[in-house]
């Protein structure tokens, strides 16, 4: 199974003075309840083979899950709830991720961010997306088996469709307008699915429930095969 560069290069990166600082100062400070914890707090990279046929693109890590962890959507909520749906349909080896080191292996899947560092209230800047768009180009270069995207939120979807323009890859026409369950069928055969993201606020209000997350990624399973 093959790596995709990019992963390497983004544990490197700080191109974004004021994430640079967010996130290293988070790893100082920390929180009470993971005080003991030697926190990441670098960018964190990709997850998965080039070889996969089921992306899925996030938003950024979270200050105390992914910059704490190291891993993309471990050690929080979100990540809680994508990793059972991904296990429950047979794209990763178990429901739980809780560090880098706990064995999980996806299977037939990769996954991705808009942004590798967790930004200041969860939002990153337009110049801060811009940084960060060369590895998403250079991955999606390199995933040529995809069969289904799965976009977790209005801003992963649209980062989706602005990467595929720059790289000079049709789009449809009109561009699908983001919701849940929303699907596109690319020129290449490939569909891109929408999700509400299952941050907290979606998930506590009711806006996500598991069992929409899972419709999610059942269509992924019956497209893939």
């Amino acid at each position: 199974m093959t790596k995709i560069p990019a992963q390497t290069e983004i544990v490197e990166c700080r191109r974004c003075e004021r994430l640079v600082h967010y996130r290293e100062q988070v790893a100082r400070d920390k929180v009470r309840r993971f005080r003991s914890w030697e926190y990441w707090g670098r960018p964190v990279p990709s997850l998965g083979n080039a070889d996969a046929r089921l992306l899925v693109i996030g938003l950024a890590p979270a200050a105390h899950g992914g910059n704490r962890t190291g891993r993309i959507f471990t050690g929080d909520r979100s990540g809680d709830w994508l990793y059972r749906a991904l296990h429950r349909f047979g794209f990763s080896s178990q429901p739980q991720s809780t560090d880098r080191n706990d064995g999980l292996q996806l299977i037939d899947c990769y996954i991705t961010a808009a942004i590798h560092c967790a930004p200041p209230a969860n939002k990153p800047l337009p110049s801060e997306y811009a940084n960060c768009q060369s590895y998403l180009f250079e991955e999606l270069q390199m995933l040529q088996r995809l069969k289904v995207v799965v976009a977790l939120g209005g801003i992963a979807f649209k980062t989706y469709f602005n990467a595929r323009k720059k790289l000079a890859r049709q789009n449809p026409a009109p561009l699908p307008v983001f919701g849940h369950g929303v699907q596109a069928v690319l020129n290449d055969g490939c569909i891109v699915i929408g999700s509400y993201h299952p941050s907290q606020q979606n998930t506590q209000t009711g806006r996500l429930s598991e069992a929409m997350l899972d419709d999610i990624f059942r269509e992924a399973r019956q497209t893939i095969g």
